[in-house]
């Protein structure tokens, strides 16, 4: 989806974290929008998207099964970004805005364009995904959590159990219970929430993109893009959020020098942008008209 003015003096690309969708940033596209040409995106698998069949690591390959990861979803950001937002006339700079897993697509998507010679001119992240279920930080995980990980993923292979599974956990009821801990306030956790996240849940092929997350225990981490990249990058968090630690994000504003600015807000959760947009939206203003 689209806001704002085509001739606006810079562009906003929005990317949503896992089980979202572009609709996740209904309190900030609008307002965002006075200030540039706002896209919203559907991770593909996600949303209103293609939802193909998952292929996992070691699996054959089948017909339209695709690998879900960092990898194809930036690939796509890029190009996306490259022929329908900067344009081969455009000089106009780009942000790329991402929350949880959307964050480190968004570092992925801007080490591609960067290396295709048309660098964003900075990243934003909002409780970017830390993925301390990565393979290797696989020992800083409690004792049970490693010793089941194998069986873990022997299970989502098959897809009977996924499925049974994801009937499960996307229903209203249960998303309105994982809702209350994203959201410590309380605050937006709405109907209207519910719904945006439930309907696509309700589309033929959506526990595929479920099924592929196993493929992010062995997939790059934000830290690997934040080593070597030379753009500005500007981190917002949640102080409350439940499963991405703002002292994580405080050790990478320090080792890393292309970490301009961390604010973290007391209270909030992971998704800081939908629960309070009343304390995110002026930042996000700032930020994007900042000379860098």
């Amino acid at each position: 989806m689209r806001w704002g003015a085509a001739d606006a003096p810079r562009a906003v690309v929005l990317l949503h974290g896992f089980g979202a969708n572009l609709r996740h940033w209904r309190h900030n596209s609008s307002v965002l929008a006075e200030v540039a040409e706002v896209f919203a995106l559907d991770l593909l698998g996600f949303g209103a998207s293609d939802k193909p069949p998952s292929r996992l690591q070691g699996e054959r390959s089948r017909p339209g099964a695709i690998r879900y990861g960092f990898a194809l979803w930036s690939e796509l950001v890029a190009d996306f970004v490259a022929s329908q937002v900067v344009g081969p006339a455009s000089g106009r700079p780009v942000h790329l805005v991402g929350n949880s897993i959307g964050g480190v697509v968004a570092l992925a998507a801007a080490q591609r364009l960067r290396d295709g010679g048309t660098p964003p001119a900075q990243v934003i992240l909002i409780d970017c995904a830390q993925r301390t279920l990565d393979e290797r930080r696989v020992g800083e995980l409690p004792f049970f959590e490693r010793l089941s990980r194998p069986l873990l993923k022997r299970m989502v292979r098959e897809r009977w159990l996924t499925a049974t599974l994801f009937r499960f956990l996307a229903r209203p009821a249960f998303i309105r219970q994982v809702l209350a801990v994203a959201y410590p306030t309380g605050a937006n956790v709405d109907a209207e929430l519910v719904a945006l996240l439930h309907a696509p849940s309700r589309e033929p092929g959506a526990q595929e993109s479920f099924r592929g997350f196993v493929n992010l225990f062995a997939d790059v981490l934000a830290p690997d893009f934040l080593a070597e990249l030379d753009l500005p990058v500007r981190m917002l968090w949640g102080g409350a959020d439940p499963w991405e630690s703002h002292e994580e994000a405080e050790r990478w504003a320090r080792d890393f020098p292309s970490i301009r600015e961390l604010k973290v807000l007391e209270g909030l959760g992971h998704c800081p942008h939908d629960e309070a947009p009343e304390q995110v939206n002026p930042i996000l203003l700032r930020w994007l008209t900042l000379d860098q």
